[in-house]
């Protein structure tokens, strides 16, 4: 007979063959009818051997509508933790007393998330310390499809050589460019919302030079 965790597993692993199943058959090309996730994390560092997820912020969007009361948020109690970066996220240790473990903290995470398309800026900073915390846990990485506004904004910007383009642009620099309030920003709520509006300029500002499809959002 399974115990309360191996069951706990078990309906996670379902969660996987969904999400799966869903990135392997062909994706609807109405962007309008697609249900994003758009996720942010605060961690302790930026080693993802050794540090861990303090928050993680996630909201849907979809129908060009962010939702705010459906929303995601949970910090984790932690037993690695460094001060110096309490600084920029402004997490304490005991910032909230009642926190889930990190186990907890992905069931309740997956479970919201589903079989959505991830957005995050910076992406594979995000899903790979996520998939380092489902490592730990004994559970199989992300399946789900992703897609970076830090690469999508790059999209938008005019082909020419007498424009110089970066290699990379930061969500502050995007903030900017469309006028975002930062207020929030480095929470991973704030972050979240940020880059919720900065997707939702950029796919304006695709479509203004043609019809937009889900398929050309992955090329």
């Amino acid at each position: 007979m399974m115990n309360i965790f191996e069951k706990s597993k078990a309906g996670l692993f379902k969660l996987w063959n969904k999400s799966e199943k869903s990135s392997d058959e062909e994706q609807s090309t109405d962007i309008n009818a697609t249900r994003f996730v758009v996720l942010d994390t605060e961690t302790t560092g930026f080693d993802y051997t050794n540090d861990r997820i303090l928050c993680i912020g996630a909201i849907v969007l979809q129908n060009n509508t962010i939702p705010i009361q459906d929303s995601f948020e949970v910090f984790i109690q932690q037993e690695h933790y460094d001060q110096t970066t309490a600084k920029i996220h402004g997490i304490l240790k005991e910032f909230v007393l009642d926190r889930p473990n990190e186990l907890q903290a992905l069931q309740q995470f997956l479970i919201f998330l589903g079989d959505s398309i991830i957005i995050a800026h910076h992406t594979i900073f995000d899903i790979t310390m996520i998939n380092r915390a489902l490592e730990r846990n004994g559970l199989p990485k992300l399946a789900n499809k992703t897609l970076d506004t830090a690469v999508l904004y790059k999209k938008t910007l005019l082909v020419s050589h007498l424009l110089e383009r970066k290699d990379t642009y930061s969500l502050d620099e995007l903030a900017d460019k469309f006028d975002i309030s930062k207020k929030d920003r480095h929470t991973a709520m704030g972050d979240a919302y940020i880059t919720a509006i900065a997707f939702l300029k950029i796919l304006n500002k695709l479509r203004d030079k043609k019809k937009l499809t889900l398929k050309q959002l992955f090329k």
